[in-house]
């Protein structure tokens, strides 16, 4: 186990923008801090990042208490701000090899370690091209860059894909997707594609609350069928739909289209077919309606906060 955070809260005044936060980060997993704006997402990485002070809980990284041992735990954390924390007036190069003195290098265990990053980061070609007339994307690349100089096992990044075009995107979720094979990777975003794409686990917050946390693939459940959209060309009423076995509500979406909910595992298709059938229904469609991540995530979110 890389990380374990334990019961994590800040307050802010009488805001609680991180409220009993609690998970864990493994080698080989990608974890999505996702959340609507608001939602305490930066401020968590801040405390994991051991630059802003919790108000009560436990983050222990590769062992180390954070607290308890500080400098020893940060070793083992690369951490990208948003922005990225870049000096315009230098060239990548310099940059690298200036954070890399940071970590504590030695200059020729900094020149090896600049040279590593830049070929992994795909920064070859700029390393004498000044920060500030980067493009976003290449300043994104350095940023992550000279946050995994010093190989540490637990990365941290904040909003790390934020301003960037489609391809400088793509390129960047490789990387991070690259990353997440060997070290244990935190980053926080907005973007429910963000996460569908990088991501093999999820932490959703909600004013600063966690109201998921587990693996990506474990929404899978949440999205299997419970719905079917049919559509009749001689319906009959609502109510007689809506007293057909399993079913627990029915929509009228108009001009003879419903969509009908019903109990998980029920085969009502075969129940709407046969009636259908039986009583002169003219059955023109009939699909299974799957509850996508985005529906999920409001779902978590905004829905809660709606239906509170």
């Amino acid at each position: 186990m890389l990380m374990q955070v334990e019961q994590l809260t800040r307050r802010y005044g009488e805001t609680r923008a991180v409220d009993d936060l609690n998970f864990t980060l493994h080698r080989g997993q990608v974890l999505g801090l996702l959340g609507p704006n608001g939602a305490g997402k930066s401020t968590t990485l801040r405390m994991l990042a051991g630059v802003l002070a919790p108000d009560a809980g436990r983050i222990v990284i590769n062992g180390v208490d954070l607290f308890d041992q500080p400098r020893r735990a940060k070793q083992a954390i690369g951490y990208l701000p948003e922005p990225p924390p870049l000096y315009h007036e230098l060239t990548v190069d310099e940059q690298l090899h200036y954070s890399a003195r940071l970590h504590g290098l030695s200059r020729a265990a900094s020149r090896q370690a600049v040279a590593h990053v830049k070929e992994r980061c795909g920064l070859t070609e700029v390393g004498r091209r000044l920060t500030g007339n980067l493009s976003r994307g290449y300043q994104q690349r350095t940023g992550i860059a000279q946050a995994i100089l010093h190989d540490p096992p637990v990365i941290i990044l904040d909003e790390p894909t934020v301003g960037l075009d489609p391809i400088q995107l793509r390129e960047i979720r490789t990387l991070i997707r690259t990353l997440g094979r060997e070290h244990g990777v935190i980053l926080s975003t907005h973007l429910l594609t963000e996460v569908q794409t990088t991501c093999s686990h999820v932490q959703i917050l909600r004013a600063g609350r966690q109201v998921y946390s587990g693996a990506l693939a474990d929404l899978e459940p949440r999205q299997q069928p419970g719905r079917l959209l049919i559509g009749l060309n001689v319906p009959p009423p609502v109510s007689d739909l809506a007293e057909l076995p399993h079913v627990t509500q029915v929509d009228d979406l108009g001009e003879g289209r419903f969509r009908i909910h019903h109990a998980p595992g029920a085969l009502l298709h075969r129940i709407l077919v046969e009636l259908a059938y039986d009583h002169g229904w003219d059955l023109w469609e009939l699909t299974p309606e799957r509850l996508g991540l985005e529906q999920i995530f409001f779902d978590l979110t905004v829905g809660q906060e709606t239906a509170a």
